[in-house]
């Protein structure tokens, strides 16, 4: 589903400065090696479905190699979080499905928008968003009509395929946009 609602269906949108345990915007790290992880110790079971919510930031402004540099993040996230190594065939899936919105979301920042600024992820028991920041103008859309056999232009028509829901944040007064993307945690 293409949409432009900043979140997803039931979620109240952000939560206040602080909340999350993530410093606010203006209080982000530059350093694209710090991972600012807000993550409770593993409970004691080993069992990530007991973890609350999980988070993760990577600045991404100014660096080269911003496709993999994303995707080895959210790998490390994703064994962080339990999702790899996968148990079986959907959990497998459900990572790869995450690995390949990843690279599209920054792939298209790169393509349309001068490049990502952050990548944002976020998991619970439910689900994973993904939010890519950048300081573009355009608006992703899926291409129409979609054109399997050309080169090209499938990223967001992927992203949307594979995705729960998906959508674009923008802030009054202020360049750029996220785009997010949510999945559903395996079963």
């Amino acid at each position: 589903m293409s949409t432009t609602r900043p979140y997803s269906p039931g979620d109240g949108g952000p939560e206040p400065s602080g909340a999350s345990g993530m410093p606010a915007a203006d209080e982000a790290t530059d350093d694209v090696t710090a991972v600012s992880a807000v993550a409770p110790a593993e409970p004691s079971d080993g069992a990530p479905e007991a973890w609350g919510r999980q988070v993760r930031r990577l600045s991404l402004d100014g660096e080269s190699g911003v496709v993999p540099l994303a995707r080895d993040f959210t790998r490390q996230a994703l064994y962080a979080w339990g999702w790899l190594p996968a148990d079986g065939a959907e959990q497998r899936a459900a990572a790869e499905d995450v690995l390949l919105v990843v690279s599209e979301l920054v792939t298209n920042a790169c393509l349309h928008a001068d490049g990502p600024d952050q990548l944002f992820l976020s998991c619970d028991k439910k689900a994973i968003r993904l939010e890519v920041s950048d300081r573009g103008a355009g608006q992703p859309a899926p291409r129409t009509p979609h054109q399997a056999g050309r080169p090209g232009g499938h990223g967001m028509f992927i992203v949307q395929r594979l995705c729960l829901d998906w959508g674009v944040v923008r802030t009054p007064d202020q360049p750029g946009k996220t785009v997010w993307a949510e999945l559903a945690a395996p079963a």
